[in-house]
């Protein structure tokens, strides 16, 4: 105990074993703690003029750092900002770049969450916004008005599967000086790294594959570190203007790094969003495997989508993988690594057919996530997609028949026969339909709603 020998029972309780013996952990710690000590006042007024050290977990984590490190090199981006979520992930970088009354131009298909953020919370500070069809490039170029200050797309579209061609569409906000922020999730930087393409930006739900096991949520944003004052710089007066004091600007200070000094000095740490070192930690440690379970994902789902083309309980799939799939060469192009494991299926007996089978399974989960490593299964049009019309549902590609799967690492066959065994069902509750005996008909109704 050294000079607390002497110190009452309380004192004791909380500085007692405080410093630990030095040791070099091989895993990344968790630094499970709200602040940092400083040795000096120097080193506390360094920290919070120059932001070197660690002062407070909301604005910095050596936890949290390794694994922003670790990101943004697999991304190939400059810097990699962690947050609580995706949505938090998004939300902090669009408010990076958005001031009130800006517009932004988004591809039609991307998730719910974020169409909401969007139309019904951004819509507040009078953002306005611009759906265009991902595919459609003369549309990006047309909708962009002297306020758009962003473009923003998914790289792989929930439900259709669709392939953003990034650096087409980052060509075009180029033109401009406008940032392509792009939302990454579905093909992680394993399959695809948009920022190579030219996108300015990548967000993550972190709580997806990057994680991996289903356990914590997280996001994250890299930040490409090209940003360009001469060329953004009219569109993002808060980098290259003067401070309220007066002191030099952020793109003064960081040069083309001022974009995401800007998020992770201002943005992320007054909005608070702030990750957990336990969950960064876990996110880390999903990281570390990335590789290996998005390939056998990704191969599976190939499996999985080829067998279900060739039923005849199913109308169509929607995987990009699959030669049927209109993007197909586009996603040869971007998605050599493979396609992803997440895509829909419609199935011909619509909404019925849709619940026998969701209802059937019984090694799928039936949950509201994606990118585990265990399969999962979901009907959007109840669930994910119910805020839509029937007409942008049906555009989106969700029809009452259509669930979609995220396919996981276990073995194939086994996934295969899962689904067999709920399809072949499907035979059954059709059959039911057709009797013409009233009780039968009261049995396949009761069948319906369970």
């Amino acid at each position: 105990m050294g000079a607390q020998e002497d110190t009452g029972f309380s004192t004791r309780q909380v500085h007692a074993g405080a410093q630990a013996a030095p040791a070099s952990p091989r895993t990344t710690p968790i630094y499970l703690t709200a602040g940092f000590t400083f040795s000096d006042l120097d080193e506390s007024a360094a920290h919070f003029s120059t932001g070197s050290g660690f002062g407070y977990s909301r604005t910095g984590n050596p936890t949290v750092q390794a694994v922003e490190e670790r990101i943004a090199s697999l991304e190939g981006g400059d810097q990699a900002i962690l947050v609580s979520s995706g949505q938090a992930a998004v939300t902090v970088a669009l408010l990076g770049l958005l001031d009130a009354g800006d517009h932004i131009v988004v591809s039609e298909h991307i998730y719910e969450g974020t169409r909401g953020l969007l139309l019904d919370n951004l819509s507040r500070l009078g953002i306005t916004v611009t759906f265009v069809e991902t595919a459609d490039l003369d549309a990006w170029r047309a909708a962009i008005r002297p306020r758009t200050k962003a473009l923003f797309a998914e790289t792989l579209s929930n439900a259709r599967n669709d392939v953003l061609d990034v650096s087409a569409v980052a060509a075009i906000g180029a033109e401009r000086g406008i940032p392509l922020v792009v939302d990454s999730t579905f093909t992680t930087p394993y399959l695809l790294r948009p920022i190579e393409h030219g996108a300015a930006l990548v967000v993550h739900s972190a709580s997806k594959f990057l994680a991996g096991q289903g356990a914590v949520l997280g996001g994250v944003i890299v930040d490409d570190g090209r940003f360009d004052a001469a060329a953004s710089g009219h569109l993002s007066p808060h980098l290259v203007g003067t401070d309220r004091l007066g002191g030099p600007s952020y793109a003064e200070k960081h040069g083309r790094r001022a974009r995401g000094a800007y998020l992770r000095e201002s943005v992320a740490p007054r909005f608070g969003p702030s990750p957990s070192p336990l969950n960064a930690f876990l996110i880390g440690q999903g990281v570390e495997t990335l590789s290996l379970r998005v390939e056998r994902q990704s191969a599976n789902a190939l499996a999985v989508a080829h067998w279900l083309e060739s039923r005849p309980e199913v109308e169509r799939v929607d995987y990009v993988g699959l030669p049927s799939h209109p993007h197909h060469a586009l996603g040869r192009r971007y998605l050599a690594r493979g396609s992803g494991s997440v895509f829909t299926v419609t199935l011909r007996g619509g909404l019925e057919a849709a619940r026998h089978v969701v209802q059937s399974v019984r090694l799928i989960t039936h949950m509201t996530h994606l990118g585990d490593v265990r399969s999962l299964i979901l009907h959007p049009q109840s669930t994910s997609h119910s805020a839509r019309t029937v007409a942008e549902r049906e555009r989106a590609g969700v029809f009452p028949g259509t669930l979609r799967l995220s396919i996981g690492i276990e073995d194939v066959d086994d996934i295969v026969a899962d689904l067999a065994q709920a399809l072949e069902g499907l035979a059954s509750l059709a059959r039911g339909g057709d009797r013409t005996d009233a009780a039968d008909r009261g049995t396949v109704r009761e069948v319906a709603v369970l």
